[in-house]
């Protein structure tokens, strides 16, 4: 594939979401065997949710409310973006994620700082965390993702070009352990298969295990 023009494969996350961190290993590992190249996005799940908060687990929703967990790292995120270049937002949720789901840190302005130094960005980004410099922009983004697959899904979301030229855009895959290989390479084939098709809409069985880090 020496040749071959790279497929643009633009995925939305939340650092929260340990399922959409799978779903990005899993993604790491595509790029390695099909001609894929993931652009990264910020989405949040505080915005995604915050009109049904009443409808939410009150710890749950304690996270996604002003002030709460779910808005520091997204806000930290669109900050890298605005400040230092879409080059920069993948190599910073790899560093957050790392923390926050594989070493299971959790998510608090000491792990949030620690990863800022491992993705080599400068440490002042931590204040972002707490102010709504960017908002707008973490509420763009966040929004140029979900409006191509609505508001009844959450993270990840990714879109590539269609043969019409169009974006196919879909949630998930959720998948546990993150697929590596000719396995990876299976799993994006037929995720692409069945999301090109009109009027698909889901494929869904009861998760048995959670995350598995590896």
């Amino acid at each position: 594939m020496s040749q071959t023009a790279k497929t643009p494969a633009d995925f939305w996350f939340d650092p929260l979401c340990p399922w959409a961190w799978m779903t990005s290993r899993w993604m790491l590992e595509v790029e390695k065997v099909r001609p894929v190249e993931v652009r990264w996005h910020v989405m949040s799940l505080a915005v995604l949710n915050e009109d049904k908060l009443d409808q939410l687990p009150e710890e749950y929703a304690e996270n996604m409310r002003p002030g709460g967990k779910a808005w520091g790292p997204v806000r930290v995120v669109i900050a890298a973006q605005q400040l230092h270049g879409d080059e920069v937002v993948g190599k910073l949720y790899t560093a957050l994620g790392t923390r926050f789901h594989n070493a299971g840190e959790g998510i608090s302005r000491e792990s949030i700082a620690a990863a800022i130094e491992d993705a080599g960005l400068p440490a002042e980004l931590i204040e972002y965390a707490d102010k709504d410099t960017y908002d707008d922009e973490l509420r763009a983004s966040h929004k140029a993702g979900i409006d191509l697959v609505g508001q009844e899904v959450g993270t990840p979301v990714i879109a590539v070009p269609g043969s019409d030229g169009d974006q196919i855009a879909f949630f998930g895959p959720v998948v546990t352990p993150a697929p590596k290989g000719e396995e990876a390479a299976k799993l994006w084939d037929g995720t692409l298969m069945v999301a090109s098709i009109p009027g698909f809409y889901e494929i869904k069985r009861t998760r048995t295990q959670g995350p598995i880090f590896d």
